[in-house]
C-alpha cells in the first residue's frame, strides 16, 4: 500500500505583506520523486521555504499534513525532528562552530526526540567519517567552521552530508545544481540516489534539466503566479529545456 509522505491543500503564503503562494496543492506519496520547475518569481523556492517552517513566511490558508500530521504551524525544528531535510539554494556561513560540532548536535537533537541516547564525540566522529566517501569530502572539512570559506560545491557537499545523516523521510533540494560544475553535480547527484529509497520521498526544485539527467522524476509540476498549472512525466522535464515555457503557453 502507498504511504502518503506528504499532502498540501489550498496553500496561500505571503513574506512582507506580499502574497506569493495562491493556492497550491502537491501530493508527495513514499519513494517518490517529484521536480518543481518554473519561471523565476513563481514560488518555487517560497514553497520549499514554508514547508521547512521558516519563520519568515505567514501562511494565510491552506494545511501541510506530513504523514499524517498537521504541521502547519509546527516550528522548523519540530519539522526537522519529524522528518524534513531542505537543502539551501545558498548555504550559509556560520563563523565560531566547527562543521563536526554542528552536525553533532542537529543529530543528537533529532535521537533525543527519538528516545534515542546520544554519540559521544569520538563516536560521532567515527560515524560522520563513515560518510564523507559519499559525498567526496576530506575529513579536515569536519574542523573547519561551517561553511566559511567553503567553494559552492564543498557548501552543496556538505548540505548533503547533512542530508545522509539526518536520514529525514522527506527531502527538499532547492536548486542544488545551481553554480555547481559538471564533476561536482555528479558527486551529489550520485549521493543523492545512493540515499533515496522507497522509504524516502523527495522533492527537486530546480531551473534546469541537467539535474534530471542525473535524477529521474516521477513527476513534473510546473509552478506559475504561486500555483502548481501543469503537472508531467520527466519528458515535460525536456520539453521545457528545449522550447521554454512558451510551449505551455504560459504568458509571464
Amino acid at each position: 500500500m502507498v504511504k502518503q509522505i506528504l499532502k498540501i491543500q489550498n496553500l496561500h503564503a505571503a513574506i512582507q505583506g506580499v502574497t506569493i503562494l495562491k493556492g497550491l496543492n502537491l501530493t508527495v506519496n513514499s519513494g517518490e520523486v517529484h521536480a518543481i520547475m518554473g519561471p523565476n518569481g513563481s514560488g518555487k523556492s517560497t514553497l520549499a521555504k514554508v514547508i521547512a517552517g521558516h519563520p519568515s513566511y505567514n501562511i494565510l490558508d491552506g494545511k501541510i499534513v506530513l504523514d499524517d500530521q498537521d504541521i502547519t504551524q509546527l516550528s522548523p525544528d519540530s519539522r526537522s525532528h519529524l522528518g524534513i531535510f531542505l537543502a539551501f539554494q545558498y548555504p550559509v556561513e556560520i563563523p565560531g562552530v566547527s562543521n563536526i560540532d554542528f552536525l553533532r548536535l542537529a543529530y543528537n537533537e533529532k535521537r533525543k526526540t527519538n528516545n534515542l541516547e546520544e554519540l559521544d564525540p569520538l563516536t560521532f566522529f567515527n560515524f560522520v567519517c563513515s560518510k564523507l566517501d559519499t559525498v567526496k569530502m576530506d575529513s579536515k572539512f569536519l574542523t573547519r567552521n561551517v561553511n566559511e570559506g567553503f567553494s559552492g560545491g564543498e557548501k552543496k557537499r556538505n548540505e548533503i552530508l547533512q542530508m545522509t545523516l539526518l536520514e529525514n523521510q522527506l527531502t527538499i533540494l532547492d536548486e542544488t545544481d545551481s553554480g555547481l560544475d559538471v564533476d561536482a553535480l555528479k558527486t551529489i547527484t550520485s549521493s543523492v540516489k545512493q540515499f533515496h529509497s522507497q522509504e524516502k520521498s523527495m522533492i527537486l526544485i530546480t531551473h534546469y534539466q541537467r539535474l534530471l539527467d542525473y535524477i529521474t522524476p516521477d513527476f513534473v509540476h510546473i509552478m506559475l503566479d504561486g500555483k502548481i498549472e501543469y503537472t508531467g512525466t520527466a519528458c515535460l522535464a525536456k520539453k521545457i529545456e528545449e522550447n521554454g515555457y512558451d510551449l505551455l503557453k504560459i504568458k509571464y
